[in-house]
């Protein structure tokens, strides 16, 4: 994989959507940022990420203008977007804005796409462990259900590139936040380990998404680490790939 970036199949059949997950590849970031650091809150330089997010964005057919995102702060607020531009304390975006492309940031943290089919309305969700224990992406599509009348059983959803259970290791007090579907004890390890793909997924499912309207991306940070940032296992400092989702 040499591509800058990777593409959900369950929006292909609709072709006014534009939506994509980052990798870490055909940027201009040094190491330890190297080399497509979207992620404007690392140590790289102001310039990198902006030359990184102008070359991601044009492999996109759109402008860096038309992103719309906020800085994430592993909460459930969530921001109706009407136009592009910034904001802070949101990790979860929605909009029916067409030429918005909502952007959510991440490093080992699910990133979420939905696509309401019948309200042309989408959602880019930032999902951590306590976005995904709080119940984020159910949040979102209530939020969606007040604002567009979205209904779950017209929504596509993609769970993209994140940290695997197997790789997510955790103490008792992250694991006690999950139900117990979610977490396996590991006997030899002494540890818990937690998988946030299939706890987002069920609160898609709980909120009426057809589990064929589902995708949920094979990719891990850390197992493929060569072609995804992850946060854990490059000890912090690493850079950020970014999930987008939008209509044209």
């Amino acid at each position: 994989m040499n591509t800058l970036f990777i593409t959900p199949h369950i929006f292909q059949p609709y072709p006014q959507v534009l939506a994509a997950q980052s990798t870490r590849h055909g940027g201009v970031s040094p190491a330890p940022f190297h080399s497509l650091n979207l992620g404007k809150s690392t140590a790289d330089q102001p310039e990198n990420v902006a030359e990184n997010r102008r070359r991601f964005c044009a492999a996109l057919g759109i402008e860096t203008g038309q992103l719309a995102w906020s800085k994430q702060v592993h909460g459930t607020e969530i921001r109706h977007v009407t136009a592009p531009g910034g904001a802070e304390g949101f990790d979860a975006l929605i909009c029916a804005t067409p030429g918005v492309a909502l952007a959510v940031s991440v490093a080992d943290c699910t990133p979420i796409l939905i696509y309401d089919t019948q309200n042309q309305a989408v959602a880019a969700v930032h999902a951590g462990w306590r976005g995904t224990a709080a119940g984020i992406v159910r949040q979102t599509l209530e939020r969606m259900q007040q604002a567009f009348g979205t209904s779950g059983a017209h929504c596509r959803a993609f769970i993209g590139a994140c940290i695997d259970e197997c790789s997510f290791e955790v103490g008792d007090e992250v694991a006690e936040a999950f139900d117990p579907a979610f977490k396996r004890w590991d006997a030899g390890r002494q540890k818990f380990f937690v998988d946030l793909k299939n706890a987002n997924a069920a609160q898609l499912l709980e909120a009426g998404v057809p589990a064929a309207h589902v995708e949920i991306s094979t990719f891990s940070t850390v197992l493929h680490n060569y072609d995804f940032f992850s946060h854990r296992l490059e000890k912090g400092t690493t850079g950020r790939m970014m999930a987008v989702i939008g209509m044209q």
